[in-house]
């Protein structure tokens, strides 16, 4: 998407190696690595990918483990008697 957004998709080869995370997480990592290599070539590319927000980094994180909890947010199940 990157390329194809900058108009570079026959100027440039990309050989990336991607661990951990699932197959979207990947894809936007990817996207979001090229997005920054394009961005420092030229400052028109900068501009075009600020405006198609490439630059933008995905800020979730997953939420810890909290103690007595099953999960992070799952908790045990709940007996009156």
């Amino acid at each position: 998407m990157p390329f194809v957004a900058t108009s570079t998709l026959d100027k440039y080869d990309v050989f990336a190696t991607v661990k951990g995370g699932g197959l979207s997480g990947q894809a936007g990592a990817l996207a979001h690595g090229i997005s920054r290599a394009l961005s420092s070539v030229s400052q028109d590319l900068h501009s075009i990918l600020r405006n198609g927000e490439f630059l933008t980094r995905d800020s979730r994180v997953v939420e810890r483990k909290k103690y007595g909890q099953h999960k992070a947010r799952k908790k045990c199940q709940f007996s009156k008697r």
